[in-house]
Order: C-alpha cells, then sequence, then structure tokens
C-alpha cells in the first residue's frame, strides 16, 4: 500500500514540476526580450491595423543606431485599438516585437499564470496539499489578473 501512495505522489508531484516547467519555458521566449532590453533594439510602435490575433504598424526606434521600419507586426492583445502607441521593443532578426514596460512584462507571463493554476489542481488533487494548492491558485491569479487589467485598461 506504501508502494502505492508513493508512486501516486511521485507521479502527481512530476506532473506538477512539468507544468510549472512548461509555463516558465512557455513564458521566457517573449520575457527575455522585455527584460533584458540593455542590448535590444526598443522603440514606439503605431498600431495601423488589426486582424483577429495580430496587429501591424509603422516603428520608430528610440535606442541609437537603429532604423525605424514601415511595418512591424506584434501579438493581439485586449487593448489594441487604431492610433495607439505602444512601447516595444524588437526581436533580433526578425520585425516582430513585443510590449515593454510593466504590461509587457506581465503579458509575457500569461502562461506561467495558466501553469500554476493547473499545477494546483494537481497539487490539491493529487497530492493532498490544500494550502500548498491555494498558494499556487493564489499566485497564478493574480498573475492572470494584473495582466487583465494593464492591457485592458
Amino acid at each position: 500500500m506504501n508502494l502505492l501512495l508513493l508512486g501516486r505522489r511521485t507521479a502527481m508531484g512530476g506532473l506538477a514540476a512539468l507544468l510549472l516547467v512548461a509555463g516558465f519555458w512557455a513564458s521566457w521566449g517573449t520575457a527575455q526580450h522585455v527584460m533584458l532590453g540593455d542590448s535590444r533594439e526598443r522603440g514606439t510602435m503605431r498600431v495601423a491595423r488589426c486582424s483577429s490575433d495580430t496587429c501591424a504598424g509603422p516603428y520608430v526606434p528610440s535606442t541609437a543606431g537603429f532604423q525605424p521600419r514601415e511595418r512591424v507586426v506584434i501579438d493581439r492583445s485586449i487593448a489594441e485599438k487604431k492610433g495607439v502607441r505602444i512601447p516595444v521593443a524588437v526581436k533580433p532578426g526578425t520585425s516582430e516585437v513585443v510590449r515593454t514596460g510593466g504590461p509587457g512584462f506581465l503579458h509575457a507571463w500569461l502562461p506561467l499564470g495558466g501553469a500554476l493554476l493547473l499545477s494546483a489542481v494537481v497539487v490539491a488533487g493529487g497530492l493532498r496539499l490544500p494550502r500548498t494548492a491555494w498558494a499556487l491558485a493564489l499566485a497564478g491569479g493574480t498573475l492572470l489578473t494584473a495582466s487583465f487589467a494593464t492591457l485592458a485598461f
């Protein structure tokens, strides 16, 4: 009986860890461009038009040594309106940009927020650790709510 309990806890602990690592990994691709801005090309994008999943517009750099671009593309979030200027960082070697500042930082970590919520369910049901599950759920919910608030208002 103890081996079954150990096996279940090991499996659920591994699943919760896998969810958290996957959430971090999915977030890090965008977050590194937002957080590591010292050597990156930064500037402002003016939203010209949006489709269902992306927005595009002209880009003006704020760092010396870079040229303006007629068109850059950003993933669409909830607050883009035509004519809005968004502070962005350019992904090296592409015409894709990501938001910078507080809203960009929180938006980059959205996958981690979802992973925290999913792992809370696994920790509560599989590991029977309700306090830890509540802490994970609270952290994930706070991250998702803060991201929504900064992007919507």
